[in-house]
């Protein structure tokens, strides 16, 4: 059976330039996503893939098959307790979207969450919101924002159904069901009510995507009376609002990439002026959180002011530019990164030697006592507690083998209590496999840290035999690649793919540092760990280059789109999800969404030619090479995301096949950055990709 032709992109040639460069773009036009010529050709890429993966049909249902065996599809979530309710969610067999519920407690000092029995009633059960209610008519749907006031009699909730991330904000009465007149357009993501109840808090963003206002809308009005608290006029940063778990402030952060400011505004009189905790300096990063020490209110204040690493201090929230007390010394190595106040001590998060880790800090003597876990590598960190004064933390754990845990880890007398461990059916068990860490030496001698997982019935990975592998990396942002179970990935480890991760510089694995020597103009950095890593692993004898397949998405994928032209001959494949691989375009351009916001990440290269150099030397779409042979490639995106645009892949894929490379673009037609929506979509997705993962390492008969 011949091979059908691909898709060719007429050469319709714009010119620009920059800094006295000229380049000559044929491929720009397909920007136009309204443009009919567009969309018909995102549609043939469509098609040619449908083609070429159409012998592929039966493994991907049998890798939906397994995703969806192995899951419990009706379930419930751990009740988190908050106010006079326990909080959960519910999943239910064949329904793409979860339930939002809440049951009341027991009493007042009812703090062990009922143990909810799938598929069995719960006494009292309210439905706040059904996912799959609000989908209706929908091909996508995403919640963005999600709150119940304080006083259990209101939720707000805003939904997205077109995947470009912007949100109408609506408030439901739990009492009747019903949803109030309120409605509020093109809100960004986390609105929440005001302590009282009485208002809304919310963010807007500006033509570039920027979350650049803070609006205050009073329930039971119209939208167009709400009042601006706080607007940033400068495009390098965004902002946020909350409060803090205290109920007494509102905290309004204005970032960047590389500096922070934070406001704080009584609960009580939203309407004041906005305080600044610290005027912002370039370069200087800080968070704050409220407490109540001795009587007095305080903030603990996370910053990097001549500490690379971050150091804790204590001020008065009374006068925050006056003396700092120091709780937590600067210490090179311990990458401290958030605290979170309780009414009687607080948690601390940080970075070690690769982990992530958390503590207690006990407001009296400073002294952190850190949690400790049995496994090498775990991710673990508190989540869901909004109450003010527990006996408990909740906490998330898990590792490439330990399903995601649940535990209440009881601070008086350092119990950790088991709530709910993610079940895994069709007897997995966490015995046949196994998980390391070793280390790959990059170009330049820094040593960078590789995790690895595998069935243990395949044999050890360097046990002379060479093993297909599954490489995964990211590389950005100081963002870390944790050690997480993934349900999906055990349709490759039982397969006996090795599934491995780069942790190269750019991430925030090792600390600050690690992020500063792969960004800006180290960012070359996190491309050639990448590769050290594919080597090391070739070299070690784990596998080949013809058993080795690479994934990476957004900014990974601008990893993914990099090292397909630095090595080639390292990879069988390449799998890039929603990439950012026309990266010098993009940051060219201040118009697009978060534009100038990245300029901190990447550099400007629209007034500096040095970064402009620099950026088009590395650039995927800019330097595909003539020549050589490239791995397959497979990129996936989304018509609708507005983080990295779909042009970046169409335009890649074009020019990818002009040098005769065998690429596949997926263009997701009603979906955002984050693919899909529903979870028997997302299984499907995942299956796709998976698919022809496995298609490359010639075990598409598995």
């Amino acid at each position: 059976m011949s091979t059908p032709a691909p898709p060719v992109a007429p050469a319709r040639p714009i010119t620009r330039t920059h800094h006295g460069d000229e380049v000559v773009d044929r491929y720009e036009w397909l920007r136009a996503k309204e443009d009919a010529d567009v969309v018909a050709h995102l549609e043939a890429e469509n098609a040619y893939t449908a083609q070429r993966t159409a012998h592929l049909a039966g493994l991907r249902e049998r890798i939906f098959g397994e995703i969806r065996s192995r899951t419990l599809e009706t379930d419930l979530s751990v009740p988190t307790r908050q106010g006079d309710w326990w909080y959960y969610g519910r999943t239910v067999e064949g329904q793409q979207y979860g339930i939002h519920c809440r049951a009341p407690l027991a009493s007042p000092d009812d703090w062990t969450p009922p143990v909810l029995t799938p598929g069995e009633p719960v006494a009292g059960e309210v439905v706040l919101l059904d996912g799959n209610t609000e989908a209706a008519g929908h091909e996508f749907f995403s919640l963005g924002s999600f709150d119940v006031s304080t006083d259990g009699g209101r939720l707000l909730y805003g939904v997205d159904v077109e995947g470009d991330e912007r949100y109408t904000l609506r408030i439901r009465d739990l009492a009747t069901g019903a949803d109030l007149p309120d409605t509020v357009e093109n809100t960004s993501s986390g609105a929440c009510f005001s302590p009282d109840g009485r208002y809304v808090v919310y963010t807007t963003v500006d033509e570039a995507w920027r979350p650049d206002t803070v609006w205050l809308h009073e329930v039971g009005t119209d939208a167009d009376a709400d009042v601006r608290l706080f607007h940033e006029p400068d495009d390098r940063f965004w902002v946020g609002a909350g409060f803090t778990r205290s109920e007494k402030y509102l905290v309004i952060e204005v970032g960047s990439s590389i500096t922070t400011e934070e406001y704080l505004v009584p609960a009580s009189d939203l309407r004041a002026e906005p305080r600044s905790i610290w005027p912002r300096r370039e370069g200087v990063e800080y968070s704050a959180t409220h407490a109540v020490v001795g009587g007095e209110d305080v903030l603990y204040v996370l910053h990097n002011e001549g500490a690379l690493d971050f150091e804790l201090v204590r001020v008065a929230a009374a006068d925050p530019g006056g003396a700092r007390e120091v709780v937590l010394a600067h210490e090179p190595g311990r990458r401290l990164l958030d605290v979170s106040a309780f009414r009687d001590w607080a948690v601390v998060s940080y970075r070690r030697e690769g982990l992530a880790r958390m503590g207690i800090l006990d407001y009296a003597s400073g002294r952190v006592d850190e949690l400790a876990f049995d496994e090498d590598l775990y991710t673990a960190g508190a989540s869901g507690n909004p109450e003010w004064a527990p006996p408990v933390v909740r906490l998330g754990y898990g590792s490439f083998i330990t399903p995601g845990t649940v535990y209440d880890y009881v601070v008086a007398t350092g119990e950790f209590l088991l709530r709910k461990r993610q079940p895994v059916l069709g007897g997995y068990d966490p015995a046949d496999y196994a998980q390391r860490r070793e280390w790959a030496t990059a170009s330049d001698g820094t040593r960078v840290p590789v995790s690895l997982v595998w069935k243990r019935s395949f044999g050890d990975p360097g046990d002379g035999a060479a093993h297909p592998v599954h490489l995964y990396g990211y590389g950005s942002y100081e963002h870390s690649i944790e050690p997480g179970f993934s349900v999906a990935r055990l349709s490759l480890l039982d397969r006996g793919v090795v599934f491995a991760i780069a942790h190269v510089r750019g991430g925030g694995e090792l600390g600050r540092q690690w992020y500063e020597d792969g960004k800006l103009q180290h960012k070359r950095n996190t491309f050639t760990d990448f590769v050290a890593v594919a080597q090391h692993l070739v070299d070690a004898g784990v596998t080949t280059p013809s058993l080795l397949v690479a994934e990476g998405g957004s900014a990974g994928g601008l990893l993914m789109g990099a090292v397909a032209n630095l090595a080639p001959e390292l990879f069988a494949g390449i799998l890039a999800d929603v990439p950012f691989v026309d990266a010098l375009t993009t940051i060219l351009d201040p118009s697009l969404p978060l534009t100038v916001i990245e300029w901190d990440e990447w550099g400007d290269p629209l007034h500096d030619a040095e970064v402009y150099a620099y950026m088009k030397s590395y650039s995927p779409y800019e330097n595909v090479r003539e020549g050589v042979r490239y791995p397959r490639i497979l990129a996936v995106t989304s018509l609708n995301d507005t983080r990295v645009y779909y042009v970046e892949p169409a335009k890649w894929v074009a020019r990818l096949r002009e040098v005769g490379a065998d690429a596949l673009l997926k263009c997701e037609m009603a979906a955002g950055h984050g693919g899909v929506s529903g979870r028997y979509n997302a299984w499907h997705q995942r299956a796709f990709e998976l698919a022809w993962l496995l298609d490359v390492l010639g075990l598409a008969e598995g």
